[in-house]
C-alpha cells in the first residue's frame, strides 16, 4: 500500500497521473471483449493469458483484507497474505489454496493487521515460508508450510539505522508500536541468495535492503532514504535476477521513484530503469521478469529487460478517476485496478495480488 513517506498520498493516489511508458515490443496487447460464454485473453504471440479474476474463493467464515503477496509451493499451491484488521485477533493472514483453487487451511493470526510480504524457499528435503509484518507489527519470520515458527526477528539494531525499540515485540515498545518514518522497521519483501542466506527490504521504513546469512544473522545493508542512484523512495521489492544470460544481480522495485534499480550481489549500483507506475515487487521465470505495478498494469520484460507485454492495463482510467479502488463496480474485466504483488507458476502462468480493501486474487493462466 502508498506510504506516508511516498509523494503520493493515500487521497492522492487515485488521482496522480500516470508516468510514461517503455516501449512494448511487438503489436499491441489483444484484450478479447468481456463475455461470461468465452474466455478473457490478454497478451500477445507467446505471451497470452486467460484471465481469471477472483480465482481462489475463501470459505464463508472469511474475509479478504487488502490482500498483499502470493507465493507458490512445489506443489503447486497458492499462499496469500493479507494485511488484515488488528482487532480481528483469531482471523488468519495467510490462506492456502490447491492448483484448482480450493481452501486448503490457514494460519498466521499473529500477522493481523500488518501482514504484508510472503516467499517460498526449499531448503534440504523442506520447504519454508518466509513471511514479513508492517504497520505496528515490525517483525519477520521464517514457518513451515502449516504456520510453525523456525525463529521471528524484529530490526537488525546492529546496523546502526533504527531507533531505540524498533527490535521488540510491540507491547514492550516505550512509544507506540505504530511509527513510520527514516528511523523505523517496516519490512516488505524477501529475495534469497544461493549460500542460503535471504535479502529482506525495510520498503516503508529506513529503505535499506538487509542481508542476512543462512541462520538469520544480520550481516550487512545498502540504501537508505533519498534520490539518485542507491537511495530510494519506497524500495517496496527485492529480488535476484539469475535469468540465463545476465549476470547475477539485484533487483530492486523503488516505488516511489517509479524505478527499478539494479545492484551487484554486492550491492553496487549498476543502472535504473524507468518506465513504471509504482512498481510494487518483481519475480523471474525461465527468461521472463514480472513487475506488478500499482498504476493498474503488469509488465512482463525479457532477459534484456525489454518490455514484451503489459497485461490488464487500465493506467489511464485508474490515475484520473477517482473511487475505483472502493467500487467493484468500476473494475472491469481483464483490467487491473492495483497489483502489489505477483508470482509465477511452474507452468509460467501468473497470480497477481491486489491492493484493493476487499482483496482480489487473479490467475493469468499461460496458453502459449
Amino acid at each position: 500500500m502508498p506510504s506516508p513517506s511516498d509523494p503520493v498520498s493515500r487521497r492522492q493516489f487515485i488521482a496522480q497521473a500516470a508516468v510514461g511508458t517503455a516501449t512494448i515490443i511487438g503489436a499491441p496487447m489483444v484484450l478479447t471483449a468481456a463475455k461470461t460464454d468465452k474466455p478473457l485473453i490478454v497478451g500477445e504471440g507467446e505471451h497470452q493469458f486467460e484471465v481469471q479474476h477472483e480465482w481462489p474463493q475463501l470459505p464463508d467464515k472469511f474475509t479478504w483484507q487488502t490482500t498483499h503477496n502470493v507465493a507458490v509451493d512445489k506443489s503447486g499451491n497458492l499462499y496469500v497474505i493479507h494485511e488484515g484488521r488488528a482487532d480481528l485477533k483469531d482471523h488468519p493472514s495467510i490462506f492456502v489454496f490447491d492448483p484448482e483453487g480450493k481452501y486448503i487451511r490457514s494460519f498466521g493470526a499473529q500477522f493481523q493487521g500488518g501482514g504484508h510480504g510472503i516467499e517460498i524457499r526449499e531448503e534440504g528435503s523442506q520447504e519454508f515460508l518466509y513471511v514479513c509484518a508492517y504497520q505496528h507489527l515490525k517483525t519477520f519470520a521464517k514457518m513451515d508450510l502449516k504456520g510453525g515458527i523456525v525463529w521471528q526477528q524484529y530490526a537488525p539494531m546492529e546496523s546502526g539505522v533504527y531507533a531505540e525499540g524498533e527490535n521488540t515485540r510491540p507491547e514492550d515498545r516505550p512509544e507506540p508500536s505504530k511509527v513510520w518514518g527514516s528511523n523505523r522497521f517496516l519490512p516488505t519483501n524477501f529475495a534469497f541468495l544461493d549460500d542460503g542466506g535471504f535479502l529482506l527490504i525495510d520498503g516503508y521504513g529506513a529503505s535499506y535492503v538487509h542481508k542476512y546469512n543462512k541462520d538469520g544473522k544480520w550481516i550487512s545493508c545498502f540504501g537508505g532514504v533519498g534520490n539518485g542512484e542507491g537511495k530510494f523512495s519506497t524500495p517496496h521489492g527485492v529480488w535476484v535476477d539469475k535469468r540465463e544470460g545476465r549476470v547475477p544481480s539485484i533487483v530492486v522495485c523503488d516505488r516511489a521513484h517509479h524505478t527499478l534499480q539494479y545492484f551487484t550481489m554486492d550491492g553496487k549500483y549498476i543502472e535504473t530503469l524507468t518506465g513504471y507506475g509504482l512498481p510494487a515487487n518483481v519475480e523471474t521465470w525461465k527468461n521472463l521478469l514480472v513487475v506488478p505495478e500499482l498504476h493498474a498494469r503488469v509488465t512482463l520484460l525479457n532477459e534484456k529487460n525489454e518490455v514484451v507485454a503489459r497485461l490488464g492495463d487500465d493506467v489511464a482510467r485508474v490515475t484520473t478517476e477517482k473511487g475505483i479502488r472502493d467500487d467493484k463496480s468500476k473494475w472491469q474485466n481483464g483490467k487491473f485496478v492495483h497489483p502489489h504483488d505477483a508470482c509465477f507458476a511452474q507452468d509460467g502462468s501468473i497470480f497477481v495480488a491486489e491492493w484493493v480493501g476487499t482483496g482480489r486474487i487473479s490467475k493469468l493462466k499461460k496458453l502459449s
